[in-house]
C-alpha cells in the first residue's frame, strides 16, 4: 500500500518564531503523516469484513479528513517559511490576481491578518478557485471544517496555539501573524499559484 511520506523543509532562522518552536511543530506535522497512514491501513484491514466493521470504518473515514488536512496544511505552511524570506514579484501573475480581487496587495494582506486573528483554533487560508478563476480567502476551523470545495490552497497560516504560544504567549497572536508575513517566502506562494492555475 502506498504511504504518505513526511516532507523535509529548509527553514532558516526566523524573526520571532524560534528554532525550538519550529522543531516541535515539525514533530506535530510528522504525527499527522503517521496518523494519516495508520487510518488508511486500518480502513484497509477492517474492510475485509465490511458488515461487521461498518461503524468503525465510517468513523475512520471521518477521522481521515482531520489527519490528512493536518498533514497537507502544515506542508503548505512550512514550505512558505522555507529557503528564506522572498518578496512578492512586482507585476507578477499573483500580484495581478490580488489586484483583481481587491485594490492592492496591502489591502488583501490587512484583511487576511484580520481574519487570522479571529478567536478559536484553525487556519487562515488563501485559495485559488479553479471554477471562477479567482482568489478567495477563508477561515478553516481546526483543519477540516470549512475547506472550500473545488479550490486549491496556496497559502496556509497555522492559527492553532501550538504554532505560536511558546514564543509569543496567548496575548501575542497578533505579533505572530505580523512575523509570519515578515518571514514569508512569496516565491513559494507564487509557485503554488502557478500550479493551481495550470
Amino acid at each position: 500500500m502506498q504511504k504518505f511520506e513526511e516532507k523535509k523543509f529548509n527553514i532558516p532562522k526566523l524573526k520571532g518564531i524560534s528554532e525550538k518552536n519550529i522543531e516541535e511543530h515539525l514533530k506535530l506535522y510528522g504525527g499527522y503523516v503517521k496518523n494519516a497512514n495508520v487510518v488508511v491501513e486500518k480502513i484497509s484491514e477492517l474492510s475485509k469484513d465490511q458488515e461487521k466493521n461498518a461503524y468503525l470504518i465510517s468513523e475512520l473515514f471521518r477521522r481521515f479528513s482531520f489527519e490528512y488536512n493536518g498533514m497537507r496544511n502544515h506542508e503548505i505552511y512550512f514550505e512558505s517559511l522555507s529557503n528564506g524570506q522572498k518578496e512578492l514579484t512586482k507585476d507578477g501573475e499573483l500580484e495581478k490576481a490580488f489586484i483583481e480581487t481587491c485594490p492592492s496587495i496591502e489591502i488583501f494582506v490587512a484583511g487576511f491578518k484580520n481574519m487570522a486573528i479571529t478567536r478559536g483554533v484553525g487556519w487562515a487560508m488563501l485559495w485559488y478557485d479553479k471554477i471562477d478563476k479567482r482568489l478567495l480567502a477563508s477561515w478553516v476551523d481546526e483543519q477540516h471544517l470549512g475547506q472550500l470545495s473545488g479550490c486549491v490552497p496556496i497559502l496556509a497560516l497555522d492559527m492553532w496555539e501550538h504554532a505560536f504560544v511558546a514564543d509569543y504567549q496567548p496575548s501575542g497572536k497578533k505579533q505572530y501573524i505580523e512575523d509570519f508575513f515578515v518571514n514569508l517566502n512569496w516565491q513559494k506562494i507564487e509557485g503554488n499559484f502557478a500550479e493551481a492555475t495550470k
